[in-house]
Protein backbone atom coordinates (compact mmCIF):
# COMPACT_ATOMS: atom_id res chain seq x y z
CA UNK A 1 0.00 0.00 0.00
CA UNK A 2 1.27 3.47 -0.85
CA UNK A 3 1.85 5.73 2.15
CA UNK A 4 1.35 9.49 2.04
CA UNK A 5 4.29 11.27 0.44
CA UNK A 6 4.91 14.98 1.00
CA UNK A 7 5.96 16.63 -2.24
CA UNK A 8 7.62 20.04 -2.30
CA UNK A 9 7.89 21.73 -5.69
CA UNK A 10 10.26 24.69 -5.79
CA UNK A 11 10.55 27.19 -8.59
CA UNK A 12 14.17 26.33 -9.28
CA UNK A 13 17.18 24.36 -8.06
CA UNK A 14 18.05 27.01 -5.50
CA UNK A 15 14.58 26.65 -4.00
CA UNK A 16 15.05 22.88 -3.84
CA UNK A 17 18.26 23.34 -1.85
CA UNK A 18 16.59 25.83 0.49
CA UNK A 19 13.57 23.62 1.14
CA UNK A 20 15.72 20.55 1.80
CA UNK A 21 18.03 22.57 4.05
CA UNK A 22 15.00 23.71 6.07
CA UNK A 23 14.23 20.07 6.85
CA UNK A 24 17.78 19.36 8.00
CA UNK A 25 17.96 22.61 9.96
CA UNK A 26 14.77 21.78 11.86
CA UNK A 27 16.16 18.33 12.68
CA UNK A 28 19.52 19.63 13.91
CA UNK A 29 17.92 22.29 16.09
CA UNK A 30 15.66 19.67 17.67
CA UNK A 31 18.38 17.01 17.91
CA UNK A 32 21.93 18.43 17.77
CA UNK A 33 23.54 14.97 17.47
CA UNK A 34 21.21 13.86 14.68
CA UNK A 35 22.30 11.15 12.25
CA UNK A 36 22.16 12.07 8.57
CA UNK A 37 22.28 9.68 5.64
CA UNK A 38 24.40 11.47 3.06
CA UNK A 39 23.71 11.12 -0.65
CA UNK A 40 26.89 11.38 -2.69
CA UNK A 41 25.96 12.39 -6.23
CA UNK A 42 25.33 15.83 -7.70
CA UNK A 43 21.73 16.13 -6.47
CA UNK A 44 22.48 17.15 -2.85
CA UNK A 45 25.41 19.49 -3.54
CA UNK A 46 23.20 22.58 -3.45
CA UNK A 47 21.71 21.40 -0.16
CA UNK A 48 25.17 20.94 1.34
CA UNK A 49 26.22 24.40 0.14
CA UNK A 50 23.09 25.94 1.67
CA UNK A 51 23.76 24.19 4.98
CA UNK A 52 27.35 25.44 4.89
CA UNK A 53 26.06 29.00 4.50
CA UNK A 54 23.80 28.48 7.50
CA UNK A 55 26.72 27.16 9.53
CA UNK A 56 28.58 30.38 8.75
CA UNK A 57 25.47 32.24 9.93
CA UNK A 58 25.48 30.35 13.24
CA UNK A 59 23.86 26.94 12.75
CA UNK A 60 25.77 24.48 14.96
CA UNK A 61 26.20 21.09 13.30
CA UNK A 62 29.35 20.01 15.14
CA UNK A 63 27.61 17.10 16.91
CA UNK A 64 25.88 15.77 13.78
CA UNK A 65 26.85 12.28 12.63
CA UNK A 66 26.74 11.04 9.04
CA UNK A 67 26.70 7.90 6.92
CA UNK A 68 27.35 8.18 3.19
CA UNK A 69 25.26 6.16 0.77
CA UNK A 70 27.98 4.62 -1.36
CA UNK A 71 31.54 4.49 -2.66
CA UNK A 72 33.36 3.22 -5.74
CA UNK A 73 35.36 0.03 -5.35
CA UNK A 74 39.02 0.67 -6.09
CA UNK A 75 39.15 4.39 -5.26
CA UNK A 76 41.10 5.38 -2.16
CA UNK A 77 39.53 7.95 0.22
CA UNK A 78 42.02 10.63 -0.87
CA UNK A 79 41.26 10.12 -4.58
CA UNK A 80 39.44 13.28 -5.78
CA UNK A 81 37.00 11.07 -7.71
CA UNK A 82 36.01 9.09 -4.61
CA UNK A 83 32.87 9.81 -2.65
CA UNK A 84 34.93 9.87 0.54
CA UNK A 85 36.68 12.91 -0.92
CA UNK A 86 33.36 14.44 -2.00
CA UNK A 87 31.83 14.00 1.45
CA UNK A 88 34.90 15.42 3.15
CA UNK A 89 35.02 18.54 0.95
CA UNK A 90 31.27 19.24 0.67
CA UNK A 91 29.98 18.01 4.04
CA UNK A 92 32.49 17.23 6.78
CA UNK A 93 34.72 20.28 6.44
CA UNK A 94 32.22 23.02 5.47
CA UNK A 95 29.62 21.85 8.01
CA UNK A 96 32.35 21.56 10.67
CA UNK A 97 31.54 17.95 11.51
CA UNK A 98 33.87 15.71 13.47
CA UNK A 99 35.52 13.50 10.84
CA UNK A 100 35.38 10.58 13.29
CA UNK A 101 31.58 10.81 13.17
CA UNK A 102 31.29 10.67 9.37
CA UNK A 103 31.37 7.21 7.81
CA UNK A 104 31.76 6.29 4.14
CA UNK A 105 31.59 2.69 2.86
CA UNK A 106 35.06 1.41 2.02
CA UNK A 107 36.01 0.77 -1.57
CA UNK A 108 39.51 -0.46 -0.79
CA UNK A 109 39.25 -2.70 2.30
CA UNK A 110 41.07 -6.02 2.11
CA UNK A 111 37.78 -7.74 2.94
CA UNK A 112 35.08 -5.64 1.31
CA UNK A 113 32.20 -7.81 2.50
CA UNK A 114 33.37 -7.54 6.11
CA UNK A 115 33.68 -3.78 5.67
CA UNK A 116 30.05 -3.66 4.50
CA UNK A 117 28.95 -5.59 7.59
CA UNK A 118 30.97 -3.24 9.77
CA UNK A 119 29.35 -0.22 8.16
CA UNK A 120 25.89 -1.62 8.94
CA UNK A 121 26.96 -2.25 12.54
CA UNK A 122 28.18 1.34 12.91
CA UNK A 123 24.77 2.60 11.79
CA UNK A 124 23.06 0.46 14.40
CA UNK A 125 25.44 1.70 17.11
CA UNK A 126 24.63 5.28 16.12
CA UNK A 127 20.94 4.60 16.71
CA UNK A 128 19.91 4.60 13.07
CA UNK A 129 19.51 7.41 10.55
CA UNK A 130 17.17 10.28 11.37
CA UNK A 131 17.02 11.81 7.89
CA UNK A 132 18.29 9.99 4.81
CA UNK A 133 19.11 12.36 1.96
CA UNK A 134 18.63 10.74 -1.43
CA UNK A 135 19.01 11.47 -5.10
CA UNK A 136 17.51 9.35 -7.86
CA UNK A 137 19.17 7.95 -10.97
CA UNK A 138 17.61 8.22 -14.42
CA UNK A 139 16.99 4.47 -14.22
CA UNK A 140 15.34 4.84 -10.80
CA UNK A 141 18.31 3.77 -8.71
CA UNK A 142 18.72 4.81 -5.06
CA UNK A 143 22.31 5.00 -3.92
CA UNK A 144 23.88 2.44 -6.22
CA UNK A 145 20.94 0.05 -5.92
CA UNK A 146 20.39 -0.53 -9.62
CA UNK A 147 17.21 -1.97 -11.18
CA UNK A 148 16.81 -5.56 -10.03
CA UNK A 149 18.21 -4.90 -6.54
CA UNK A 150 16.35 -6.83 -3.86
CA UNK A 151 14.17 -4.77 -1.56
CA UNK A 152 15.70 -6.78 1.33
CA UNK A 153 19.27 -5.79 0.38
CA UNK A 154 21.73 -4.40 2.93
CA UNK A 155 25.09 -2.64 2.51
CA UNK A 156 27.01 -4.74 -0.02
CA UNK A 157 29.30 -4.82 -3.04
CA UNK A 158 27.43 -4.64 -6.32
CA UNK A 159 27.92 -3.87 -10.02
CA UNK A 160 27.10 -0.53 -11.60
CA UNK A 161 24.64 -0.40 -14.49
CA UNK A 162 26.05 0.84 -17.78
CA UNK A 163 23.56 3.74 -17.70
CA UNK A 164 24.94 4.82 -14.34
CA UNK A 165 28.54 4.54 -15.57
CA UNK A 166 27.67 6.68 -18.61
CA UNK A 167 25.95 9.26 -16.41
CA UNK A 168 28.95 9.45 -14.07
CA UNK A 169 31.60 9.49 -16.79
CA UNK A 170 31.71 13.29 -16.64
CA UNK A 171 33.62 13.01 -13.36
CA UNK A 172 36.39 10.91 -14.92
CA UNK A 173 39.04 11.61 -17.56
CA UNK A 174 37.84 8.74 -19.76
CA UNK A 175 34.52 6.81 -19.71
CA UNK A 176 36.43 3.57 -19.21
CA UNK A 177 37.89 4.99 -15.98
CA UNK A 178 34.51 4.81 -14.24
CA UNK A 179 34.66 1.88 -11.79
CA UNK A 180 32.42 -1.09 -12.52
CA UNK A 181 31.75 -1.99 -8.88
CA UNK A 182 30.72 -0.11 -5.78
CA UNK A 183 29.82 -0.45 -2.12
CA UNK A 184 26.31 0.81 -1.42
CA UNK A 185 23.77 0.93 1.35
CA UNK A 186 21.01 -1.52 0.48
CA UNK A 187 17.37 -0.69 -0.03
CA UNK A 188 16.43 -2.25 3.30
CA UNK A 189 19.14 -0.15 4.95
CA UNK A 190 17.78 3.03 3.38
CA UNK A 191 14.22 2.14 4.40
CA UNK A 192 15.23 1.96 8.07
CA UNK A 193 15.80 5.73 8.16
CA UNK A 194 13.14 7.53 10.17
CA UNK A 195 12.58 10.04 7.35
CA UNK A 196 13.70 9.93 3.71
CA UNK A 197 14.21 13.15 1.74
CA UNK A 198 14.47 12.64 -2.02
CA UNK A 199 15.92 15.50 -4.07
CA UNK A 200 15.64 15.78 -7.85
CA UNK A 201 16.15 18.61 -10.31
CA UNK A 202 16.04 18.85 -14.08
CA UNK A 203 14.00 17.25 -16.83
CA UNK A 204 16.39 14.28 -17.06
CA UNK A 205 15.04 13.05 -13.71
CA UNK A 206 11.34 13.69 -14.41
CA UNK A 207 10.46 10.25 -15.76
CA UNK A 208 12.26 8.45 -12.94
CA UNK A 209 10.50 10.60 -10.34
CA UNK A 210 7.12 9.88 -11.89
CA UNK A 211 7.81 6.13 -11.96
CA UNK A 212 9.02 6.19 -8.36
CA UNK A 213 6.02 8.07 -6.98
CA UNK A 214 3.13 6.94 -9.17
CA UNK A 215 4.21 3.69 -10.78
CA UNK A 216 4.04 0.18 -9.37
CA UNK A 217 6.34 -0.75 -6.51
CA UNK A 218 8.85 -2.93 -8.33
CA UNK A 219 12.55 -3.80 -8.30
CA UNK A 220 12.63 -2.49 -11.88
CA UNK A 221 12.47 0.99 -10.30
CA UNK A 222 14.29 0.73 -6.96
CA UNK A 223 13.13 4.19 -5.83
CA UNK A 224 9.52 3.00 -5.96
CA UNK A 225 10.12 1.29 -2.61
CA UNK A 226 9.82 4.74 -1.04
CA UNK A 227 6.06 4.44 -1.56
CA UNK A 228 6.19 1.98 1.35
CA UNK A 229 8.17 4.29 3.66
CA UNK A 230 6.12 5.88 6.47
CA UNK A 231 7.81 9.30 6.22
CA UNK A 232 8.99 10.59 2.84
CA UNK A 233 9.53 14.14 1.61
CA UNK A 234 10.22 14.62 -2.10
CA UNK A 235 11.76 17.97 -3.10
CA UNK A 236 11.63 18.81 -6.82
CA UNK A 237 12.08 21.74 -9.11
CA UNK A 238 9.50 22.36 -11.82
CA UNK A 239 11.54 20.50 -14.42
CA UNK A 240 11.82 17.33 -12.32
CA UNK A 241 8.07 17.52 -11.63
CA UNK A 242 7.37 17.90 -15.34
CA UNK A 243 5.93 14.40 -15.82
CA UNK A 244 3.44 14.85 -12.99
CA UNK A 245 -0.15 15.59 -13.95
CA UNK A 246 -0.22 19.38 -14.31
CA UNK A 247 -3.97 19.65 -13.75
CA UNK A 248 -3.47 18.23 -10.25
CA UNK A 249 -0.72 20.66 -9.22
CA UNK A 250 -0.56 24.33 -8.34
CA UNK A 251 2.72 25.35 -9.90
CA UNK A 252 4.61 28.25 -8.28
CA UNK A 253 6.25 30.86 -10.42
CA UNK A 254 10.03 30.91 -10.51
CA UNK A 255 10.90 33.90 -8.35
CA UNK A 256 14.03 35.39 -6.88
CA UNK A 257 13.17 33.98 -3.47
CA UNK A 258 12.41 30.54 -4.90
CA UNK A 259 8.88 30.10 -3.53
CA UNK A 260 7.71 26.57 -2.90
CA UNK A 261 4.46 24.64 -2.87
CA UNK A 262 3.82 21.36 -1.11
CA UNK A 263 1.31 18.61 -1.57
CA UNK A 264 0.45 15.09 -0.50
CA UNK A 265 0.26 12.16 -2.88
CA UNK A 266 -2.61 10.24 -1.34
CA UNK A 267 -2.63 6.42 -1.18
CA UNK A 268 -3.92 4.97 -4.41
CA UNK A 269 -4.38 8.35 -6.07
CA UNK A 270 -2.45 10.62 -8.40
CA UNK A 271 -3.84 13.90 -7.06
CA UNK A 272 -2.35 16.56 -4.84
CA UNK A 273 -3.76 18.88 -2.20
CA UNK A 274 -1.39 21.83 -2.05
CA UNK A 275 -0.43 24.47 0.50
CA UNK A 276 2.45 26.86 0.97
CA UNK A 277 5.36 25.51 2.99
CA UNK A 278 6.61 28.13 5.50
CA UNK A 279 10.22 29.17 5.05
CA UNK A 280 12.58 28.81 7.95
CA UNK A 281 16.19 29.74 8.26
Amino acid sequence: MRNDVEIIIAGDARGVSTAAADIVTDLVRAKPNAVLGLATGSSPLGLYAELAARVVDGLDMTAVRGFALDEYVGLAPDDPRSYAHTIRTTVTEPLRLDAANVHVPSGVATDLEAACDGFESEMVRAGGVDVQILGIGRNGHLGFNEPGSAFESRTRITTLAEQTRRDNARYFAQPQDVPTRCSTQGLATIMKARTAVLIATGTAKAHAVDRALRGPVTVDCPASILQRHPSVVVVLDEDAAHSMSRDCLQWPATTSDSSTTTGSLAPGRNEYATHTRPKNR
